[in-house]
């Protein structure tokens, strides 16, 4: 998948978010990341898009079916970030992921790796507070 098609797929995605189908856009997140080609992005590329989706303001408190499928569909990727980079943002992302999944000790978990390498790189930095709560509110 070339960067134009990952651009026009999220272009549609946002598209369909923003005209209030938030079930089509979260199966168009969902097929996107179950995508091969979507872990052969940079990864800059790929933080982009799973922030977009995680990150969204303004969805329903209890998560729909295709906001869960979707959600699922992102972890693979990033726990390959995670793996591969350590880097605490992708932790947040991915302990969110679990969240929405119902998973609370395993996004208790990454939460706290991630606050840890954060710490050691930046003990008063936003994302240590940023952490800190969305372990507090586990």
């Amino acid at each position: 998948m070339p960067n134009e098609a990952l651009v026009q797929a999220v272009k549609s995605i946002v598209t369909l978010a923003r005209g209030g189908n938030l079930d089509a856009a979260y199966r168009g997140y969902r097929d996107l990341f179950q995508k091969p080609e979507f872990l052969k992005h940079r990864p800059e590329d790929q933080r982009q898009v799973l922030r977009l989706m995680i990150l969204a303001k303004g969805v329903p408190s209890t998560p729909t079916e295709a906001m869960i499928e979707a959600h699922r569909a992102a972890v693979p990727a990033l726990t390959e970030l995670v793996s591969v980079h350590g880097d605490p943002g992708d932790h947040e992302l991915l302990g969110l992921c679990h969240v929405v999944l119902g998973n609370l000790d395993s996004a208790d978990k990454i939460f706290r790796a991630g606050l840890a390498i954060e710490r050691g790189r930046n003990p008063q930095s936003d994302l240590c507070g940023t952490l800190m709560k969305r372990i507090s509110l586990l």
